[in-house]
């Protein structure tokens, strides 16, 4: 795991420097637009530096304050005119912005006499030099005015703020003025509702005639409180009696002495007989123990005994009858004390009742008199503020005439030049880069084309057309030739040896240098012992007799005209010993139906039999029609696209009507690549490798066998040197 992490990590920084790479090979292959763009916006920048006129800035600066509680705070939290705190002083600082204002400020400083503001719409060119910049978490604003005069920057800033703060004043003068206006008003009617407040409390208790509703609510309450008492004790008592008379009840019913009954034998007549009866008994009872039932005394002393006896029980039924008169009149009176209860509690409601009113009337007297109070303060509070000053706004500091000139800033402007210059310089190349689709690598070849990359050829600065397309015979020890050699390579080890037999190079458009690669593939391919035959199919435009000097040589046309017996007559020889050239002949007027005819088909067929190599110069794809069908006869195909001058579209259509044609392609080629310059980046290894091996040829031994090689006819031995 840990490797792997380390393995991802090296490979993400290696896309990074990748992409870095990318970027500034990207600004090196268009350097000179970068430069141009960085010049030309320095120039620029430069150009208005000495040009344009010095702007100075004059700056006064306001302390807002917040606006009094004012009219509406009658004792309540300061609502400041219904406006939060920041929409206030949003709504100062447009109005420092105003036309109305600026019109002021115009027609006192008479603005219109400047050379600045002459024109038709002085206000608006007034406002473009005014800018109004509140000071961030504080209540302080900077009136900024831009003028290429510093005292009339000055003098702008300062009328400004000053009509300002007076517009404010006369304002607020005018709405306390206002105010007071209504206040008075207000004041009259709370007076007036205040006496009728008073009055109809009056009249209230006249018409219920309570003097003071408090005492007469007090009286009912007491009144309430003892009817109450009354009624417990009267219910009380009535209880008690008709607890007493079923008792008595109980024990006559129950044939029980009712002397007995506790309540009947606490009398205190009935007590006091029972005592002289115990004393009697107790004296009858010490006589029997001495005398007989005859003997006098004791005959005596029991009658005393049964007339005490029916005395208690007569007193008995005194004390019975008289519980049952107290039981009645306990009753009735529990029923009037619950009736004079009933009478109070209905009294009672009645002065609820009457109160619940009188307390509206109360309060609404009162809360009438508390706002009458309050306005009135503020009515005497809001006379004496009026004529004081009511300015909630101040200068804090006044505008001063600037020494230096806020603008042009001649040091920021060129480091903002340099700086905007080189990113208009490294935007404009990305962009062009964007823009450009042109086939200018390995992916483009293998991604839009969807061909095999069988090599590139560097640039070859020579003017001389032998020179170039004898590059590889002539300079084998040049870069150029060891990319012709990588293609040789490229092409035989990727391929079956039948694909490679008869092989058509053609390209998109002309100029590509197809001929170029043809010679030069040719040359290598030759070096490699295999008899290798040229071909120039191009019939329209020529140009292999030209790279080997041959003028107006007898070729290909002759051929399938008819006009020789043989492909001898028209094969030339060159100093390579396995190389042969068939040069296209006379320009025909009818090209296209020449290659496809039968003869060409014969023509190919008996050069089979002869050569290892056959390499055909066809014409570009995208000009005839001429190269599809030569291509049909061949095994295989090679596309030569220039570096950075085909349009990806463009050769995919080329491709695809080569394919569409049943050719197959078995990769392409990229040609004329500026290794040294701009270039350098898509091909950056492959031209230090190229260098590297291209030192081989440099050296005394290699220069040595070039001076032995074998000398072919006099022409083109002439032609070379």
């Amino acid at each position: 795991m840990e490797k792997e992490s380390v393995a991802e990590g090296t490979f993400s920084d290696q896309s990074e420097i990748s992409s870095f790479r990318h970027y500034w090979h990207v600004i090196l292959e268009r350097r000179w637009l970068v430069i141009i763009a960085f010049f030309l916006v320095l120039t620029l920048a430069v150009f208005y530096v000495l040009n344009a006129t010095p702007i100075y800035l004059a700056v006064a600066r306001l302390e807002i304050e917040r606006l009094s509680s004012g009219l509406l705070n009658l004792g309540g939290p300061t609502l400041s005119l219904n406006y939060r705190d920041h929409d206030y002083l949003q709504t100062q600082y447009k109005n420092l912005l105003s036309r109305t204002l600026i019109q002021k400020v115009v027609n006192k400083l008479d603005l219109r006499e400047d050379e600045r503001y002459d024109q038709d719409d002085p206000l608006g060119a007034v406002l473009e030099d005014i800018s109004i910049v509140p000071i961030r978490l504080s209540r302080l604003v900077d009136i900024r005015v831009q003028h290429p005069s510093s005292k009339q920057a000055a003098k702008i800033a300062n009328t400004l703020a000053e009509l300002f703060l007076a517009d404010n004043l006369d304002q607020r003068k005018e709405k306390a003025w206002e105010s007071f206006l209504w206040l008075q008003n207000e004041v009259e009617a709370l007076e007036r509702e205040v006496q009728n407040a008073d009055l109809e409390v009056h009249r209230y208790r006249v018409r219920h005639a309570m003097v003071s509703l408090e005492e007469n609510q007090n009286i009912i309450a007491q009144a309430l409180r003892q009817a109450q008492q009354d009624h417990d004790a009267a219910k009380k008592f009535a209880n008690d009696m008709s607890r007493l008379a079923l008792k008595v009840n109980e024990a006559e019913r129950d044939g029980v002495d009712v002397e007995t009954i506790p309540y009947v034998a606490d009398s205190k007549l009935i007590s006091q007989l029972r005592a002289q009866l115990a004393i009697d008994q107790a004296e009858l009872a010490r006589l029997l123990k001495r005398y007989k039932d005859k003997f006098p005394a004791i005959i005596g002393l029991r009658q005393k005994i049964q007339n005490q006896k029916d005395s208690i029980k007569t007193e008995a039924q005194k004390v019975i009858a008289t519980l049952k008169q107290r039981l009645a009149i306990s009753r009735e009176q529990e029923s009037a004390a619950l009736e004079n209860l009933r009478m109070v509690e209905a009294e009672q409601h009645q002065l609820s009742e009457k109160k619940v009113e009188y307390d509206v009337l109360v309060r609404k007297a009162k809360r009438s008199k508390f706002f009458y109070e309050l306005v009135l303060g503020e009515a005497k509070e809001m006379n004496l503020s009026s004529k004081e000053s009511m300015q909630n706004m101040r200068i804090v500091d006044r505008a001063t005439a600037p020494f230096k000139p806020f603008k042009p800033n001649r040091v920021l402007t060129l480091i903002l030049s340099v700086i905007g210059g080189i990113g208009v310089g490294i935007g404009l190349a990305f962009f062009v880069n964007f823009l450009d689709d042109s086939i200018k690598s390995q992916d483009d070849v293998e991604i839009y084309l969807r061909l095999n990359l069988l090599g590139y050829v560097p640039n070859i600065r020579m003017k001389s057309v032998i020179e170039r397309d004898l590059q590889a015979h002539l300079h084998p020890q040049s870069t150029s030739s060891e990319g012709f050699r990588t293609i040789r390579a490229s092409v035989s080890l990727a391929h079956p040896e039948d694909s490679l037999r008869v092989t058509a190079i053609t390209s998109t458009i002309p100029s590509e240098g197809k001929t170029l690669t043809a010679c030069n593939y040719a040359i290598v391919t030759a070096q490699t012992g295999l008899k290798t035959l040229l071909l120039d199919t191009d019939l329209r435009r020529p140009s292999i007799h030209n790279a080997f000097q041959l003028p107006s040589p007898v070729g290909l046309t002759q051929y399938l005209f008819g006009r020789v017996a043989s492909i001898d007559e028209i094969t030339h020889s060159t100093e390579l010993p396995s190389l042969d050239i068939i040069c296209s002949g006379t320009v025909p007027t009818s090209p296209s139906e020449l290659v496809g005819s039968e003869e060409m088909k014969s023509f190919i067929a008996e050069v089979r039999k002869k050569y290892d190599r056959i390499i055909l110069d066809c014409p570009p794809v995208s000009a005839v029609s001429d190269p599809l069908v030569i291509a049909s006869l061949c095994d295989s195909a090679i596309m030569v696209i220039k570096f950075n001058k085909i349009r990806r579209d463009h050769a995919r259509r080329s491709v695809q009507r080569v394919q569409d044609a049943g050719v197959k392609i078995i990769g392409a080629i990229i040609n004329d690549i500026d290794f040294e310059g701009r270039d350098s980046y898509y091909y950056y290894y492959c031209y230090y490798q190229n260098r590297y091996y291209a030192s081989h040829y440099q050296n005394e031994r290699y220069k040595e066998g070039a001076e032995k090689r074998p000398k072919s006819n006099p022409t083109m031995e002439k032609a070379w040197n």
